[in-house]
């Protein structure tokens, strides 16, 4: 006799995602951008063995950990549908380093008041400030203490996948296809899947579950490339220096401050490209800057990058026998193209979230995702909400209702997907 499917409570579904969210948010996964190795810390690979271990104990035969820290492993089909197309669900493993995720400690409240919360430092989580706190009154949340960011950036997409994986391990007469999770490392790094093993996953679509507020979908993200500013000065001792003197730190200084502020990511928001001076250092004699590009057109990136070649001989011409040298580079492309190219990915999407209830809205990524990288390697990867607020910030908080509903997304997209033909 066929095990008869469970349907699982929203009750009982918040208590295994929060069990499952606090567990992760504890472990310290923190990663560095200026470390070239793969992953950057030793934290990620405590949660990558944790998880490998879970997805075991769930009855995953097919469970992968490569030499580089990226997590996959296979859900066979329900019976009947093991020729529907392959799909993937992923979530990042790491934190970013901005604020730290060392000794986190997640605080659940079961029936959010409606009130401000007071946390550590003289920091505090306001309604009269965040419209989507206030609409938490009566709900439950986890918060940060105010000591460390939270990190449902991206562990909430973790619970949320796993949460669905527990449910469908558990009920194999629910009709689905073949299901990959993919958990990644250095997601916040930038560096966009290095070392990925591509050869291992089959999924011919794939979702992230990295996104923010309830019904947030996203399929287009910027295109992203950075700039090594080099600065070559000349070198002399200060008291000498009238006419012979190229400052290298101050030539740094006057190109960063001509990016123009407009155009910051303080100073935009929706399509609306930037700049981003984000680290600078050097001396008398050489001085470096790193700057982020940003823009949803290719068309403007070629702007801002002949911009910043503007900049950098008029940086010249202030500091005579000074040399800036531009060096720009490609960290990932928007995603819209070749995810408008296989259209059912968006429209299983959308009727997985109409069919749990879940009103839905598209809107731009303004930064990018795994998603972004592994739809440049031929596997469309739009994004899901979590539920996630305040992201890289010790005001960081979750909505415990609304992972749920990106929980029951997973579950309704695998379900969908079943009935796809190959």
């Amino acid at each position: 006799m066929a095990k008869q499917t469970k349907e699982i409570g929203d009750g009982e579904l918040d208590a295994l995602l929060v069990r499952r969210f606090m567990s992760y948010a504890r472990v310290c996964t923190e990663s560095e951008r200026r470390v070239e190795k793969t992953p950057s810390t030793e934290g990620q690979w405590d949660l990558a063995r944790k998880l490998v271990g879970e997805l075991e104990a769930l009855g995953l035969k097919d469970v992968y950990l490569s030499d580089h820290c990226y997590v996959v492993a296979r859900l066979p089909a329900s019976p009947g549908l093991e020729g529907a197309p392959t799909i993937g669900f992923l979530a990042h493993m790491d934190t970013t380093a901005d604020v730290t995720g060392a000794g986190v400690n997640p605080r659940l409240v079961e029936s959010y008041d409606g009130r401000r919360i007071e946390l550590a430092g003289g920091l505090a989580l306001d309604p009269a400030l965040e419209p989507g706190l206030a609409e938490q009154k009566g709900k439950a949340i986890i918060h940060a203490d105010g000591t460390t960011l939270l990190g449902a950036d991206d562990k909430a997409g973790i619970a949320a996948i796993m949460g669905a994986v527990e449910y469908l391990a558990g009920n194999p007469d629910i009709p689905r296809g073949p299901l990959e999770i993919i958990f990644t490392p250095d997601e916040e790094t930038g560096k966009h899947l290095p070392e990925f093993p591509r050869d291992k996953v089959k999924s011919v679509a794939c979702y992230t579950l990295d996104g923010g507020p309830a019904g947030e979908i996203e399929a287009e993200c910027f295109n992203a490339w950075k700039a090594d500013v080099e600065f070559k000065g000349k070198a002399i001792h200060v008291g000498a220096a009238r006419g012979i003197l190229a400052n290298a730190a101050l030539m740094a200084a006057t190109f960063a401050t001509a990016l123009p502020r407009s155009e910051s990511p303080e100073a935009t928001d929706g399509y609306y490209g930037y700049y981003c001076p984000l680290e600078i250092k050097g001396a008398l004699e050489s001085a470096w800057l790193e700057v982020f590009l940003r823009d949803f057109d290719s068309e403007g990136i070629k702007r801002r990058i002949a911009a910043l070649e503007a900049i950098a001989r008029a940086v010249e011409a202030q500091f005579p026998g000074g040399k800036v040298e531009v060096k720009p580079a490609l960290q990932y492309s928007n995603m819209k193209e070749k995810i408008d190219e296989n259209p059912r990915v968006m429209e299983f999407l959308i009727s997985a979230m109409e069919n749990v209830g879940r009103e839905w809205r598209l809107k731009p990524i303004r930064g990018g995702t795994d998603g972004s990288a592994l739809t440049a390697m031929g596997i469309p990867t739009p994004n899901i909400f979590t539920g996630g607020r305040n992201y890289h910030s010790r005001l960081e908080w979750l909505s415990v209702s609304e992972l749920r509903d990106a929980c029951r997304v997973v579950i309704e997209l695998a379900r969908l997907w079943g009935t796809a033909k190959a």
